[in-house]
């Protein structure tokens, strides 16, 4: 989560060539402000509670105009569902297959690639490792010890 001005926010828009819109504005606040990688629905009901009023298109709009500028990227933990992220750097993720959290692992959780591992004639440029487990919430507690 990366907290920002208003004014920091207006000037990464305008760094990055783009307008600054009322909706791209909050669009890219609202996942500066999240680590829970949203869904375009779940932002649509987050930025209608609060204003701007936006459809789903003006935020697949504002999503796409980030995306394409380096500012957002897609992230796929599950069939059929796309999530947004806000935090551009190189990390992994882990997802808990009971409650469907997401959380960041640092990048150098894993090791790189090793490229003579693979087969001949592939050659990686980027790669994420998602991790499936079950989260510390989801989890039994440790049995206590009779005395």
């Amino acid at each position: 989560m990366t907290t920002l001005s208003a004014n920091e926010i207006v000037g990464r828009l305008k760094l990055h060539g783009l307008r600054v819109t009322p909706q791209r504005f909050a669009v890219y606040e609202n996942l500066l402000n999240r680590i829970d990688h949203p869904t375009v629905e779940q932002l649509l009901v987050e930025l209608n509670q609060a204003g701007p009023v936006s459809s789903q298109a003006t935020i697949y709009n504002s999503l796409q105009a980030l995306r394409e500028v380096g500012l957002v990227r897609q992230v796929l933990l599950e069939e059929g569902v796309v999530r947004y992220d806000a935090n551009v750097d190189p990390h992994h993720h882990f997802r808990c297959h009971s409650c469907g959290h997401i959380e960041d692992i640092p990048w150098e959780a894993f090791h790189e690639v090793v490229q003579s591992s693979l087969r001949p004639g592939l050659r990686p440029d980027r790669y994420e490792v998602t991790v499936m487990g079950t989260c510390d919430r989801c989890q039994p507690p440790e049995p206590q010890d009779a005395v």
